[in-house]
Protein backbone atom coordinates (compact mmCIF):
# COMPACT_ATOMS: atom_id res chain seq x y z
CA UNK A 1 0.00 0.00 0.00
CA UNK A 2 1.42 3.37 -1.03
CA UNK A 3 1.18 6.46 1.16
CA UNK A 4 0.82 9.94 -0.30
CA UNK A 5 1.61 12.74 2.15
CA UNK A 6 0.89 16.41 1.50
CA UNK A 7 1.29 19.38 3.81
CA UNK A 8 -0.68 22.46 2.82
CA UNK A 9 0.07 25.89 4.26
CA UNK A 10 -2.83 28.32 3.90
CA UNK A 11 -3.32 31.91 4.90
CA UNK A 12 -6.60 31.26 6.71
CA UNK A 13 -7.54 31.02 10.38
CA UNK A 14 -7.30 27.48 11.78
CA UNK A 15 -10.94 27.46 12.95
CA UNK A 16 -12.18 28.72 9.58
CA UNK A 17 -10.02 26.12 7.81
CA UNK A 18 -11.42 23.32 9.98
CA UNK A 19 -14.99 24.56 9.46
CA UNK A 20 -14.54 24.44 5.68
CA UNK A 21 -12.87 21.02 5.73
CA UNK A 22 -15.42 19.32 7.97
CA UNK A 23 -18.42 20.72 6.08
CA UNK A 24 -18.36 17.41 4.23
CA UNK A 25 -21.38 18.14 2.06
CA UNK A 26 -20.06 21.46 0.77
CA UNK A 27 -16.44 20.76 -0.17
CA UNK A 28 -17.24 21.90 -3.72
CA UNK A 29 -18.15 25.32 -2.31
CA UNK A 30 -16.05 25.80 0.83
CA UNK A 31 -12.88 23.75 0.43
CA UNK A 32 -11.89 22.84 -3.14
CA UNK A 33 -13.85 24.93 -5.65
CA UNK A 34 -13.02 24.07 -9.22
CA UNK A 35 -11.48 20.71 -8.29
CA UNK A 36 -14.70 19.32 -6.80
CA UNK A 37 -17.84 20.46 -8.62
CA UNK A 38 -20.52 18.70 -6.56
CA UNK A 39 -20.93 16.84 -3.28
CA UNK A 40 -24.02 15.03 -2.03
CA UNK A 41 -24.55 13.35 1.33
CA UNK A 42 -26.39 10.13 2.13
CA UNK A 43 -25.95 9.24 5.80
CA UNK A 44 -22.27 8.54 6.44
CA UNK A 45 -21.52 8.40 2.71
CA UNK A 46 -20.91 11.17 0.24
CA UNK A 47 -20.73 11.24 -3.53
CA UNK A 48 -18.03 13.54 -4.86
CA UNK A 49 -17.93 14.74 -8.47
CA UNK A 50 -14.60 16.09 -9.70
CA UNK A 51 -14.06 18.65 -12.45
CA UNK A 52 -12.72 16.01 -14.84
CA UNK A 53 -15.95 14.02 -14.55
CA UNK A 54 -14.72 11.37 -12.10
CA UNK A 55 -17.41 10.48 -9.54
CA UNK A 56 -16.56 8.56 -6.35
CA UNK A 57 -18.58 7.37 -3.39
CA UNK A 58 -16.84 7.81 -0.06
CA UNK A 59 -17.61 6.61 3.43
CA UNK A 60 -16.95 9.12 6.17
CA UNK A 61 -14.98 7.14 8.74
CA UNK A 62 -14.26 9.55 11.57
CA UNK A 63 -14.42 13.15 12.67
CA UNK A 64 -12.59 14.46 15.72
CA UNK A 65 -13.29 18.13 16.34
CA UNK A 66 -10.84 18.36 19.26
CA UNK A 67 -7.97 17.15 17.07
CA UNK A 68 -9.39 18.72 13.87
CA UNK A 69 -9.14 15.36 12.08
CA UNK A 70 -11.40 13.92 9.39
CA UNK A 71 -11.01 10.46 7.81
CA UNK A 72 -12.77 8.90 4.81
CA UNK A 73 -12.41 6.07 2.31
CA UNK A 74 -13.47 5.47 -1.29
CA UNK A 75 -15.93 2.57 -1.30
CA UNK A 76 -17.15 2.17 -4.88
CA UNK A 77 -14.09 0.65 -6.58
CA UNK A 78 -13.31 -2.94 -5.51
CA UNK A 79 -10.03 -2.89 -7.49
CA UNK A 80 -8.59 -0.02 -5.40
CA UNK A 81 -8.35 0.37 -1.65
CA UNK A 82 -8.24 3.96 -0.47
CA UNK A 83 -8.19 5.63 2.94
CA UNK A 84 -7.38 9.28 3.62
CA UNK A 85 -7.34 11.74 6.48
CA UNK A 86 -6.99 15.46 6.96
CA UNK A 87 -5.71 17.20 10.08
CA UNK A 88 -5.63 20.95 10.61
CA UNK A 89 -3.02 22.64 12.81
CA UNK A 90 -2.14 26.27 13.52
CA UNK A 91 0.61 27.40 11.14
CA UNK A 92 4.00 28.25 12.62
CA UNK A 93 3.78 31.80 11.27
CA UNK A 94 -0.02 32.16 11.43
CA UNK A 95 -2.64 30.74 9.16
CA UNK A 96 -3.18 26.98 9.04
CA UNK A 97 -1.27 23.85 8.20
CA UNK A 98 -3.30 21.02 6.71
CA UNK A 99 -1.85 17.50 6.65
CA UNK A 100 -3.48 15.25 4.04
CA UNK A 101 -2.45 11.59 4.17
CA UNK A 102 -3.76 9.07 1.65
CA UNK A 103 -3.11 5.33 1.60
CA UNK A 104 -3.89 3.54 -1.65
CA UNK A 105 -3.48 0.04 -3.04
CA UNK A 106 -2.39 -1.26 -5.39
CA UNK A 107 0.80 0.78 -5.53
CA UNK A 108 0.29 1.25 -9.27
CA UNK A 109 -2.72 3.48 -8.50
CA UNK A 110 -0.62 5.91 -6.44
CA UNK A 111 0.55 8.16 -9.33
CA UNK A 112 -3.04 8.75 -10.47
CA UNK A 113 -4.16 9.56 -6.93
CA UNK A 114 -1.10 11.77 -6.34
CA UNK A 115 -1.92 13.80 -9.43
CA UNK A 116 -5.50 14.33 -8.28
CA UNK A 117 -4.31 15.21 -4.78
CA UNK A 118 -1.87 17.80 -6.11
CA UNK A 119 -4.67 19.41 -8.11
CA UNK A 120 -6.78 19.34 -4.95
CA UNK A 121 -4.02 20.99 -2.91
CA UNK A 122 -3.93 23.92 -5.35
CA UNK A 123 -7.73 24.25 -5.22
CA UNK A 124 -7.75 24.16 -1.41
CA UNK A 125 -5.15 26.94 -1.25
CA UNK A 126 -7.14 29.09 -3.71
CA UNK A 127 -10.50 28.46 -2.06
CA UNK A 128 -9.37 29.11 1.50
CA UNK A 129 -7.40 32.22 0.51
CA UNK A 130 -10.45 33.59 -1.33
CA UNK A 131 -12.70 32.99 1.69
CA UNK A 132 -10.68 35.25 3.98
Amino acid sequence: MATIFREILVDADVDATWAALCDVGAIHQRLARGFVVDTTLDGDHRTVTFAGGVVVRERLIGRDDARRRLAYAVVDDPAVRHHASFEVFPGDLGGSRIVWITDVAPDAAAPTFAGMIDTGVAAIRRTLAASR
